[in-house]
């Protein structure tokens, strides 16, 4: 692929709201999950809750779109000078040449709970419950473009852990078509109810705080978070030097089961081999890998093999979400946000939380920072369903 100019981004995860925020919790190798306090949740596991989103108030002219999920958008993109970013795109191109693709699992779901707890005695959900633009997956979009004022083409992707990484190849397709000339990507996903007890009855809930690569791993921590990028088909034209280049997307759906990914990762090593090849790398080119490790025991043994048969055993990798947690449809943009700022940086986070590290995954996982320049970078991201994305990353084009 042609490739793309990273021209703004910003992520608002439990480690702090911005890429500041997040830049230093990584270099102290500090973790922002903590023990589950949301909703009163009758549940033993450690959650990674965005400090802040109830407090959050949309706009008047935005009201019908309030939840906890777009209240978290809305916090998100007032970092790093996202709104004056894309407010520049919008001038450059025209509002109607600037899409918007984002992914997330659940919306707004919270809303809905929260509605049928208050139901009418005859059953009725309340009569100010909307859920068009709340609960429906594409709230999401139509809320970041109605409040970015943008036109141009626009949808939400829903592939579980994978959904806000496929958004980057969505919006490099329609700018390679001539389409669009730049668009908003990334995603949000909230805390809700169903997504707790959900992952709670598939027994992949970790009691304590998740440990990626751990011998003793035993499951995942749920997070939630808001990341964006702007992408730009022509930098030149933008104020200020890109933050990255998108060189590479890669994607692949295994279809081995609903919920377990294929035990040699086969789709993974599909989309992996797909992102090189759409890059024009060769796998020694990549100097770090920020891996999907989701801490159950079946992901991080399939991702490992995976990488291990593409990469080879030396390439240093890591997962942040012992710091993020898991947060679901928008992992693949926070993890796509994080590769950039390790680029920028010259930054390999630790993962963190490992007490053992597992010696059956032949990979070389990083348990503490190490400081390094990367010239190109990876994110893996694989969701239920076999639905997998990897995202190749360059500091110059």
């Amino acid at each position: 692929m042609r490739p793309l100019a990273i021209t703004a981004g910003t992520l608002t995860t439990a480690l702090g709201a911005g890429c500041a925020a997040t830049l230093a919790a990584l270099q102290a190798q500090r973790s922002g999950l903590a023990p589950v306090q949301f909703e009163a949740v009758p549940l033993t596991t450690w959650t990674g809750e965005v400090a802040g989103v109830d407090g959050v108030t949309l706009p008047a002219h935005l009201a019908e779109f309030d939840c906890r999920n777009n209240r978290l958008a809305w916090l998100g993109f007032q970092q790093d000078g996202f709104l004056d970013a894309v407010a520049g795109a919008r001038s450059r191109w025209g509002a109607s040449r600037v899409g918007v693709f984002l992914g997330t699992s659940t919306s707004g779901l919270l809303q809905t709970e929260t509605a049928y707890r208050h139901r009418t005695p005859g059953g009725a959900l309340p009569a100010d419950f909307r859920y068009a633009p709340t609960q429906n997956t594409y709230s999401l979009t139509a809320f970041v473009a109605a409040a970015l004022g943008l036109h141009g083409p626009g949808w939400v992707v829903s592939t579980a852990c994978s959904s806000s990484a496929k958004v980057f190849g969505t919006a490099a397709r329609l700018i390679a078509a001539g389409l669009i000339d730049a668009a908003v990507v990334g995603g949000v996903d909230s805390l809700c109810l169903t997504t707790l007890y959900g992952f709670n009855s598939l027994e992949l809930l970790s009691p304590d705080i998740c440990r990626p690569f751990d011998v003793a791993r035993n499951g995942l921590s749920i997070g939630e978070a808001a990341a964006f990028a702007l992408v730009e088909r022509d930098a030149e034209r933008g104020p200020a030097p890109p933050q990255g280049w998108l060189l590479g997307v890669g994607e692949s759906n295994d279809g081995y089961h609903m919920s377990t990914p294929h035990p040699q990762g086969a789709g993974a090593i599909a989309a992996m081999r797909g992102a090189l090849t759409d890059a024009n790398l060769q796998a020694a080119e990549i100097d770090y890998i920020n891996l999907h490790g989701t801490a159950t025991p079946s992901n991080d043994a399939a991702e490992a093999r995976a990488v291990a048969q593409v990469f080879g055993p030396t390439v240093p990798c890591s997962s942040t979400k012992g710091a993020t947690g898991h947060t679901l449809g928008a992992a693949g943009g926070v993890e796509a946000l994080i590769a950039l700022l390790a680029m920028r940086h010259g930054l390999l986070p630790a993962g963190l939380n490992v007490l053992q590290r597992d010696a059956d995954l032949d990979v070389n996982y990083l348990r503490e920072n190490r400081h390094a320049p990367l010239r190109r970078v990876a994110s893996n991201s694989f969701g239920f369903g076999g639905s997998n994305a990897v995202l190749v990353f360059g500091a110059t084009q």
